[in-house]
């Protein structure tokens, strides 16, 4: 996360962009995002516009420390302010009954809403100018919907620079966590649990060690979340995860071929093309994980091949992600390797 000082000046310019129904991009612990005033109709609508994104789709509002999360949500059950004492700030979302008079515009139509408090110093900063901090800033991942988060302010200029939606963009660094938030919903705790929409940096067993209660996965009546379509997180160039061995046959027989292969590994593995190894634990894998997927999506590869990570409960998230952004590519290794253009993805 940036050491740098806050620069106060844009901190209160951006906090009057967003009071004036503009778009603001604002580092998170997780990845940066894409605000607006979450009760301005009209400006959560300017970010869906700006996505591309599903009108049904709901974002998440962020909220100050200070903030009061009674104005955002109604019927909150004691274990959803145990875990706000827990973890806020920090990359957990909370799924909660929406409060009266909090528009649609934030959960996708549904009686429900997303809140978390980020981490981030120059998020926390932005959260306490805007509304003296008594405010709340809708912010999905600030990328055209599907495509792979941003975790630095170079990747939204990528995304957003030269089409002038974007008023104002904060620098903060490389975003520490990399991967977007878990996602637990509390709004049907008496009846079904907590529920794990989206896995993050926060498992299920830290949740269960704070509320003695352990998430359970998502049933077909759950709320709709943000980032959990099927194909998501996707480069443009196809993604596609292997065992290691799996891969170094893959890898040899793509080279005899002359493919052009990007790689993203943690093993030991000899490659002449593009290939960035990643640290063999969760952490740091997930920290470098978007990164190395926008810049092997530069590399000009036929495809890109992933080291599937170990399946374990600490790799939840970073699981969760890569078969989200390789969902779209079914196939395709089937097809390079037996020389069958590949199919299209579906559009999701």
């Amino acid at each position: 996360m940036s050491t740098q000082p806050i620069d106060q000046a844009a901190i209160d310019a951006a906090a009057r962009l967003l009071e004036q129904g503009e778009l603001v991009a604002l580092p998170t612990e997780t990845v940066y995002g894409l605000g607006a005033d979450a009760e301005n109709p009209q400006a959560v609508a300017k970010i869906y516009a700006a996505k591309g994104r599903p009108q049904d789709h709901p974002v998440i509002v962020h909220i100050a420390p200070e903030g009061k999360l009674e104005h955002w949500a109604t019927d909150i059950p004691p274990q959803a302010h145990q875990l706000a004492a827990a973890f806020w700030p920090g990359p957990l979302t909370m799924i909660l009954k929406r409060a009266p008079g909090i528009p649609d515009a934030v959960s996708g139509g549904q009686d429900t809403v997303g809140v978390r408090c980020p981490s981030h110093p120059v998020a926390i900063a932005l959260l306490r100018a805007f509304k003296k901090g008594q405010g709340g800033v809708a912010a999905p991942s600030a990328n055209k919907f599907g495509a792979v988060s941003p975790t630095t302010a170079q990747h939204v200029r990528d995304e957003f620079g030269a089409d002038g939606t974007v008023a104002l963009i904060l620098e903060g660094g490389q975003s520490e966590v990399g991967i977007e938030s878990t996602i637990v919903d509390m709004s049907r705790l008496a009846t079904h649990g907590p529920v794990l929409l989206r896995p993050g940096h926060i498992g299920a067993e830290a949740i269960a060690a704070v509320i003695d209660m352990l998430p359970v996965a998502p049933d077909a009546a759950a709320p709709r979340a943000s980032g959990t379509l099927e194909s998501h997180y996707a480069p443009h160039t196809p993604v596609a995860m292997q065992d290691t061995e799996t891969l170094r046959q893959t890898l040899q027989t793509f080279q005899q071929q002359n493919r052009q292969t990007a790689l993203i590994h943690y093993s030991d593995f000899a490659h002449a093309g593009p290939a960035i190894r990643l640290p063999a634990q969760p952490e740091g894998f997930a920290h470098a994980l978007y990164a190395s997927l926008r810049a092997m999506d530069n590399a000009g590869a036929d495809v890109i091949l992933v080291e599937s990570p170990p399946r374990t409960d600490a790799w939840l998230g970073v699981n969760d992600r890569l078969r989200r952004a390789a969902h779209g590519s079914t196939g395709i290794v089937h097809g390079l390797l037996n020389h069958t253009a590949p199919s299209a993805p579906p559009s999701s």
